[in-house]
């Protein structure tokens, strides 16, 4: 009984120092794949428009049109657009939305170099866009980054929409909270099965604003964005920095009025129903997913307030959009875009639902999972999809560092991650 004890306790140090051992040549890797240095490059302007070919245009409704019909207006598509892509928001679902749109008008899109994100959580600069030269041509940047609007106005055309998404705070807590707490030190020590539940008894106990990957436990949000996210919710630098993120985006969206955002999408960039149609993408288990308690949405939310302050902003300036775009009208735009991703579910899903990831039959299909489980939802193409709908379909419902892959990003790194994780069983 003794030496069968001593073979697994060997068993278990040998894993830890694997582990350690391999956690530390990632880190290693990861900073040697991002620029410590920013060395200074010549401006040399963007130009003003980068496609490949003219847009087509299109008959649109009007925006200001009466309550009993609708004008038709010529509308051109926007083509130049950037996406600040925060995290556990539903962003992958509209990356692949950018990811198909991108293909269908044939723009460039920045990519990272080596992985999947701008060298984040480094503030973006334009020397991570993968091949940059100053005055390069580029449509679309999409992937995670922490926004530097100064150094990414550097890469885009000066006419480029920039739009960003954001989810309720409490929500997002749970699941950046999920998805991420192994990476950071600072929750290794918390005991007890719900580790979400017990953390929020007494947060400051377990946070240290200068512990390494903290920023995913506060105020993630306001983090992504560039801003300071352990500023507390009265100072008077968080109001500031809101009315800068409002200058910036054109358009931000809501995670919780998903259909709506894309349709408000569509009305700012002039673009067509077909552009806006989805598949929810790197959706959890249930079984997963934290049971948020009225205490517990409070204890999160007081935690997140910083956040909270700025979600409630854009909260009420996206309902003034759609008050200006028209609630009937709305309604019936989001019961046709509901009408037709139904119709894609029928004609491209086998089963017409997300499966677990061990039920997932092709590996192309297969979805990023958070380290040490396989909580994350996919899915299995139909065998019998028709010639027309067969392309559609397998791009709808490919995952996104598949997707990168496809469009020609090298994922060394990110892949070479995956493979440790696969070999140490983490």
């Amino acid at each position: 009984m003794v030496v069968k004890q001593r073979r697994q306790w060997r068993s278990i140090c040998k894993s830890l120092v694997l582990g350690t051992l391999l956690t530390s040549c990632m880190i290693l890797f990861y900073c040697l794949s991002s620029p410590q240095f920013q060395f200074s490059v010549p401006e040399v302007p963007v130009p003003y428009s980068c496609a490949h070919r003219p847009a087509q245009a299109y008959a649109a409704p009007n925006t200001n049109t009466s309550r009993h019909g609708h004008d038709q207006t010529l509308c051109v598509p926007k083509v130049d657009l950037m996406f600040m892509k925060t995290h556990k928001t539903a962003s992958s679902t509209f990356l692949n939305i950018l990811f198909r749109f991108g293909e269908k008008h044939r723009l460039k899109f920045a990519f990272p170099s080596s992985r999947n994100d701008f060298s984040y959580p480094s503030p973006f600069h334009r020397s991570q866009v993968k091949d940059y030269r100053p005055g390069m041509c580029f449509n679309i940047i999409c992937n995670h980054m922490r926004f530097n609007a100064t150094e990414v106005a550097k890469v885009l055309p000066t006419d480029t929409t920039y739009i960003t998404i954001l989810r309720d705070p409490a929500e997002l807590f749970e699941s950046s909270f999920h998805y991420f707490h192994n990476l950071v030190p600072l929750t290794w020590k918390i005991s007890g099965e719900d580790k979400f539940a017990e953390f929020l008894k007494d947060p400051e106990h377990y946070y240290d604003p200068n512990g390494y990957n903290s920023f995913y436990l506060k105020n993630l949000l306001f983090f992504d964005l560039g801003q300071d996210n352990n500023l507390e919710p009265n100072d008077a630098r968080v109001e500031s920095s809101i009315q800068d993120i409002a200058k910036s985006f054109q358009l931000v969206m809501l995670v919780e009025h998903f259909e709506e955002s894309l349709i408000l999408l569509k009305d700012t960039l002039c673009w067509e129903m077909d552009d806006l149609l989805f598949f929810k993408l790197n959706a959890r288990k249930d079984s997963t997913v934290s049971k948020m308690t009225p205490q517990l949405r409070a204890k999160a939310l007081e935690w997140n307030a910083v956040d909270w302050k700025l979600y409630q902003h854009f909260n009420a300036t996206f309902w003034r959009r759609v008050d200006s775009y028209g609630r009937e009208r709305m309604a019936r735009d989001v019961a046709e875009l509901r009408r037709r991703n139904a119709e894609m579910v029928n004609i491209c899903i086998e089963g017409g639902q997300a499966v677990e990831a061990g039920s997932i039959e092709e590996t192309a299909m297969q979805p990023w999972q958070p380290i040490g489980e396989k909580s994350i939802l996919g899915y299995n193409l139909k065998k019998n999809v028709d010639k027309k709908h067969r392309k559609l379909c397998r791009k709808m419902l490919t995952p996104e560092l598949q997707y990168l892959t496809d469009l020609g990003v090298n994922l060394w790194i990110t892949k070479l991650w995956g493979h440790i994780r696969e070999v140490i069983n983490w």
